[in-house]
């Protein structure tokens, strides 16, 4: 389990609640933080916003649900990938290319077995390069997609809070003949105002950005893979493919990581 995710979030919440009880109300001062039907007009309605513009309801149910990826460590490890094309170099290089295929049994990648078993088949690496990178622009535009449901939401939070504070308002102005009912009517406007940057700043934008991280890790390493097999189909010395996915690496990283396959670094 990803601790960062886990604990900005509730490190949010606190910071948000001891701002609520710190006051001379205490405890009691939460309850002036809720009311029904202001939830209803932010959450309720920037979910069925984004509801009407997914393209199917399950998909809307999956964007919901890659909450979850933000949560789990990335199992992507650099130094292993590196390791093990360094390691299908050699075979190929001693063996020949046909004999990667039963290395191939041993990849739990399928992305790279996929880019193995191309270059065994014989296939041209034009049209290789081709099949992968169509592959991980695919990969991308999937990914972006769920960014991209998530940075709407994040919109769609404020947006909705002003449309709960114009009814609060309005209901405000329309009893402006009594004066008692000013102050409880306009602190629910506001509370829908609360609502709405509370779904974008504590949720959405930081989960939006957080995918976005993972996302350039996955598609940094399949492009390690791209590379390490494609140079693999052309033959190069193990040693100089080696040299060259470590370019892939932050400079700080590249001896710690390659000198142990177990042994992750920062992209």
């Amino acid at each position: 389990m990803d601790l960062a995710t886990i604990v900005g979030i509730i490190g949010c919440a606190a910071a948000v609640v001891y701002g609520i009880v710190s006051g001379d109300q205490g405890v009691a001062a939460l309850g002036n933080f809720w009311d029904t039907p202001s939830f209803f007009i932010v959450f309720i309605g920037s979910l069925m916003c984004m509801l009407t513009m997914s393209d199917s309801f399950k998909g809307f149910v999956g964007s919901l649900k890659s909450f979850l990826l933000t949560t789990k460590v990335p199992a992507y490890n650099e130094g292993e990938v590196i390791h093990k094309i360094i390691d299908l170099a050699n075979v190929a290089r001693k063996e020949g290319l046909l004999q990667l295929e039963e290395a191939a049994g041993d990849i739990d990648d399928d992305f790279l077995k996929k880019g193995i078993m191309l270059i065994v088949d014989g296939t041209d690496q034009e049209l290789v390069s081709n099949i992968l990178e169509t592959e991980l622009n695919c990969i991308e535009q999937r990914h972006n997609k769920v960014i991209g449901f998530w940075n709407g939401l994040s919109a769609m939070g404020p947006a909705w809070g002003m449309i709960g504070t114009l009814i609060g308002l309005i209901n405000m102005l329309k009893l402006l003949d009594d004066p008692s009912s000013i102050g409880p009517n306009m602190a629910v406007a506001l509370i829908t105002t609360l609502y709405g940057s509370l779904i974008a700043n504590w949720l959405c934008t930081p989960i939006a950005q957080k995918l976005q991280a993972i996302n350039r890790q996955e598609i940094m390493m399949k492009e390690v893979i791209c590379e390490g097999i494609l140079s693999i189909q052309a033959g190069e010395n193990p040693r100089v493919i080696e040299e060259k996915l470590k370019s892939f690496l932050a400079p700080g990283t590249r001896d710690a990581v390659l000198g142990n396959p177990d042994q992750g670094g920062d992209a």
